[in-house]
């Protein structure tokens, strides 16, 4: 006679949980469109060369393509919470892949805007948002650590195409390095997507840490309230939240797009500056394991509040440095701290507000990170066209990184 208990136990932990499959296709996607995403720096300094164009107006592009990535990840976050990542991705690939093509074709600054600020837009807005919603269903434990392994692929995206987009723009020109880029999204993104699904119950699983019989769970895990959209915007961590994100974006994305144009002003080569998002990446990798795993132990709200510490520190640091060395040890520190926060959103939403519309209410929360994201690169740029300088501009990062520290000292759990 078959145990009930032995039963119940076997079918709780199967030897073949789906969640990683989702995690492994996640984490090869958001290598891809991360790594390359944060690689406009590179490509930045050739296209002022060639059309004559001020910083500010070039940093537009991608203060654009942001815009146009946050506000449409609201749609995607409530598209995938309907139908699931693997439609909302393989759309998203494509459009993304055909904007990396288009922009081998620019020749005009509408050009840019459109094809980079637009259509790349559209593409990225797919992304990150549905991919980290999904990871957060399939997992009600070990999520902040799942989540902090896929969003080390942008870090590892980072290491290894920074450098090799570096080396392509300086031997086959930026134009070619669009083409080659465009046809790496669609490949990886289109094969990828195609093993991803919404949540354990597509194949008949459980998130992993649940088990059919509770009596079989391991230490109770805290009961967090689950929201509608609607309930959660009438609260106010909702409101400091959106806030809290607004101050990363503008601190992440503005030394994102500017740090290698600074180097290159300091007297480094173009090649050794492009490492320097390399680095940044290998330091996000470490950061999302270290402290994306650390999040699951010290909660995620904290975690975030060090990574602002860390912020303010290597800011400081960064404003008198002059040598590479000097560049190097900021792009350590800045690196650690984004890691282990980007690793923290997805979880941190679901902390605050459960997983009933966890998509759409990220994707309005996350929309906080791309108003700062947007304003930050074209800020930076405005204030380096009028003063020739950068170091207003981190003054502005270090203002902001209190802002998002005192904001999360304000954010406290929901006690419903």
């Amino acid at each position: 006679m078959v145990n009930p208990e032995s039963d119940s136990q076997e079918r709780a932990q199967p030897r073949y949980f789906y969640g990683y499959v989702v995690v492994v296709a996640s984490f090869f996607i958001i290598m891809v469109a991360f790594g390359l995403y944060g690689t406009y720096g590179i490509f930045f300094n050739p296209l002022l060369e060639e059309f004559g164009w001020n910083r500010a107006t070039t940093s537009a592009a991608y203060s654009l393509s942001m815009t146009v990535h946050g506000v449409l990840a609201i749609l995607m976050g409530s598209l995938n919470d309907r139908f699931g990542p693997r439609i909302v991705l393989t759309s998203c690939g494509l459009i993304l892949g055909l904007g990396y093509l288009l922009m081998s074709q620019v020749n005009s600054l509408w050009n840019l805007y459109l094809f980079y600020g637009i259509i790349i837009g559209v593409g990225m807005s797919g992304i990150w948002i549905p991919l980290l919603s999904t990871v957060a269903r399939w997992f009600n434990r070990r999520r902040s650590l799942m989540s902090g392994i896929v969003v080390s692929g942008g870090g590892i995206g980072s290491l290894i195409v920074s450098p090799s987009i570096g080396w392509l723009v300086s031997v086959y020109g930026w134009r070619t390095s669009y083409m080659i880029v465009g046809g790496i999204v669609l490949v990886v993104a289109l094969i990828a997507a195609q093993f991803l699904k919404r949540d354990p119950q597509k194949v008949g699983q459980l998130p992993f840490g649940e088990s059919r019989n509770p009596h079989l769970d391991q230490k109770p895990l805290p009961v967090v309230p689950s929201y509608s959209l609607r309930e959660a915007v009438r609260t106010r961590r909702f409101w400091l939240a959106f806030l809290m994100f607004m101050c990363f974006g503008f601190c992440m994305v503005a030394i994102v797009v500017h740090i290698v144009p600074h180097a290159i002003d300091l007297g480094v080569p173009a090649v050794m500056a492009a490492n320097i998002l390399a680095i940044r990446g290998g330091m996000g990798i470490l950061g999302s394991y270290l402290l994306g795993g650390l999040g699951d132990r010290i909660g995620n709200r904290k975690l975030f509040m060090l990574g602002f510490i860390m912020f303010i520190a290597a800011l400081f640091w960064l404003m008198p440095a002059s040598e590479m060395w000097m560049l190097y040890l900021f792009i350590v520190v800045y690196g650690l701290a984004l890691g282990g926060m980007n690793a923290s959103e997805s979880p941190f939403v679901a902390s605050l507000f459960g997983l009933r519309s966890h998509g759409m209410i990220y994707g309005i929360v996350g929309l906080g990170f791309t108003v700062g994201a947007s304003i930050g690169p074209i800020v930076t740029g405005y204030i380096y066209d009028l003063t020739s300088s950068y170091q207003t501009a981190f003054i502005l990062c270090v203002g902001f990184a209190v802002v998002g520290l005192a904001l999360g000292c304000l954010l406290r759990p929901s006690k419903r």
